[in-house]
């Protein structure tokens, strides 16, 4: 028998879009990112139309657009470790230390210039660092646990801080980089700009890059990161460094804005950070996280602490409303990978 075959159909133009590009966004509309910015929107409608003419202020917008620019530096740090599987409590100390080192070291040059403000910014991003790579190794090559060794080094580095200062804040920050911490371009904070700038870059870099995808690899199965080449313990080193890094950053954007190093002032900042990224979408497993989520949940916080002192409510309200969002974010986060294994 002859056989006879069918020529194949021309492809219908609807199918030659990018295969899966409805069901990703669909999947972007259901995220946690997505919920959360509905949130947000909430919030600041919300807020402005019970104080119209005071939350929705130029002014006002600059101030939370300002208590959210160090934090947010923190909480990209805090989004790559925990992307990969883990977590640094020691942040907040580690960006005080930074600051009292920089501080101390423009204190003992004398002098009151940029470079002065440079050879700071250098000492602080090599405090952070520093204890990132302590942090990275004891967790990487000793095989101590993220939460014991952030935990300690989160007291040894503010301890570190207090014997360095005999416990008093440090108070000659140069007007230099007060000008820069109080300082705008073209109305912008200076602050505000340079947060941007860190927020852009680790945006790029995380999802664009190899070491954002190995970054993903390793808190999805780091045996599986193993097996396709990936060296996850040195991995894990430079991410903890990284976190290290951005808590110098901080650091220097702190002293920019306060003029002290505030010793005792930053004490719950690893907390907020864990609570902004976990807001935004990060799970605690590892594996999932964007920035943009991040960026997010950096805000809920700040707009709510800023609408409550507006609304003349007790700030200590803020604190209830985040712990129980919080806890409603981890409960559908787990919720989102049980389906996943089910399915």
């Amino acid at each position: 028998m002859t056989q006879t075959t069918t020529a194949p159909l021309a492809a219908d133009p609807a199918q030659l879009s990018p295969p899966g590009l409805g069901r990703r966004l669909r999947g972007a509309m259901h995220s946690s990112p997505a919920y959360m910015t509905g949130i947000l929107i909430l919030l600041l409608l919300f807020f402005t139309f019970m104080r119209p003419n005071t939350f929705a202020s130029a002014f006002n917008m600059r101030n939370i657009f300002l208590d959210a620019s160090t934090l947010l530096v923190l909480s990209i740090g805090m989004t790559y470790v925990m992307i990969a599987g883990g977590f640094d409590l020691s942040i907040g100390s580690v960006l005080v230390f930074a600051g009292v080192a920089a501080a101390k070291t423009m204190e003992a040059m004398g002098t009151d210039t940029i470079f002065t403000v440079l050879v700071g910014l250098v000492v602080a991003l090599i405090g952070g660092v520093a204890w990132g790579l302590f942090n990275g190794w004891c967790i990487s090559r000793l095989r101590v646990s993220a939460l014991i060794t952030t935990l300690g080094s989160m007291g040894a580095a503010l301890g570190i801080s207090y014997l360095l200062t005999d416990g008093n804040d440090v108070r000659t920050v140069p007007t230099t980089l007060i000008a820069i911490g109080t300082g705008s371009l073209m109305g912008i904070p200076w602050l505000v700009l340079i947060s941007a700038v860190f927020t852009v870059v680790g945006m790029v870099w995380l999802h664009m890059t190899r070491y954002g995808r190995h970054t993903y690899l390793v808190g999805s199965n780091a045996e599986a990161a193993r097996r396709a080449g990936i060296n996850v313990n040195n991995h894990l080193l430079s991410l903890y460094m990284l976190s290290g890094f951005l808590a110098g950053v901080a650091a220097m954007l702190s002293l920019g804005r306060f003029s002290t190093t505030t010793l005792e002032g930053h004490g719950t900042d690893p907390l907020e950070a864990i609570t902004a990224v976990v807001l935004g979408g990060t799970s605690l497993s590892g594996g999932r996280g964007t920035i943009i989520g991040t960026v997010i949940g950096v805000f809920i916080p700040a707009v709510l602490a800023n609408g409550f002192i507006i609304m003349g409510v007790a700030p200590f309200w803020q604190m209830v409303v985040i712990g129980f969002v919080v806890i409603a974010a981890v409960y559908v986060d787990q919720l989102k990978r049980q389906s996943r294994e089910r399915g």
